[in-house]
């Protein structure tokens, strides 16, 4: 299915927009607690990116298309009437980037989180997640807490267990379970995720933050040329004691430099 809106959840009522892209397996409200936090200078739209959350399912994955997904949904939503702030982490990143590539003129400022332009790390690691989530039996499931229990051989940590369940939804009625993620064609298009954005010798001369987590392997000195080379104005900033999920490890050093940025940046 394609044509139709992205999901979208909006917080604020004043002060310029921005707009969150979330990760793999992710949703846009995992970006709730930022949003309330940049209140009352800034309103936010929180994007359920295209296979996951509530938004459509498409036919496949690739970051030039899903970014044209973004891009029709801003022009026709809170773009209207002229560029705003774009954030995205990881995969989210990188739709974001290519975002600004291909429709610089709706990006005003680009914040990129814990991921490059350039092929990911963990490809083994995402493959096992999503096999992991199609091998649960969803017609013999009960509860959330069956699925957890299903889960918990090959996701030890119940945290992870936890964010990787989010996706997991029961119909009021039926009382059937399903996944909202289209995890049969992010497993067949994995490569694409974490592989190269598509840049077509473009660059986007706005400011960029690019911002990664002091513990995390996916942003290394060798990525900065890149980086660079496709966002002249980059600017990179390391938030200490953080992995990949730097919004939800370090929320509060997360907040504070999105916001400086974004009201300070030239």
């Amino acid at each position: 299915m394609t044509g139709a809106p992205l999901g979208e959840t909006r917080i604020g009522d004043s002060g310029p927009w921005v707009v969150f892209c979330h990760g793999l397996f992710g949703r846009g409200k995992n970006f709730t607690s930022a949003a309330k936090a940049l209140q009352p200078d800034f309103r936010s739209l929180l994007l359920d990116m295209p296979d996951h959350g509530t938004s459509p399912w498409t036919e496949r994955f690739d970051y030039g298309h899903a970014a044209q997904l973004v891009a029709d949904h801003l022009r026709a939503g809170v773009a209207a009437d002229g560029p705003v702030h774009v954030v995205g982490h990881s995969m989210g990143g990188k739709i974001a980037m290519t975002l600004a590539l291909i429709a610089p003129e709706l990006v005003d400022r680009l914040v990129v989180v814990d991921i490059t332009p350039t092929g990911s790390s963990g490809v083994s690691e995402f493959a096992h997640y999503l096999d992991s989530l199609a091998r649960i039996d969803l017609d013999a499931l009960r509860s959330h807490g069956d699925a957890d229990r299903a889960l918990a051989h090959d996701v030890p940590q119940p945290s992870l267990r936890g964010f990787l369940l989010q996706n997991l939804r029961r119909d009021r009625e039926t009382k059937a379970f399903a996944w909202q993620p289209n995890l049969h064609l992010l497993r067949r298009d994995l490569d694409a995720i974490t592989g190269d954005i598509p840049d077509d010798g473009r660059t986007f001369e706005g400011p960029v933050l690019w911002m990664a987590g002091g513990r995390s392997d996916y942003v290394t000195d060798e990525h900065g040329p890149v980086m660079r080379q496709l966002f002249p104005k980059a600017v990179q900033v390391t938030i200490k004691d953080a992995g990949h999920w730097v919004h939800s490890e370090q929320p509060d050093a997360f907040v504070a430099t999105l916001r400086y940025f974004l009201q300070h940046a030239g």
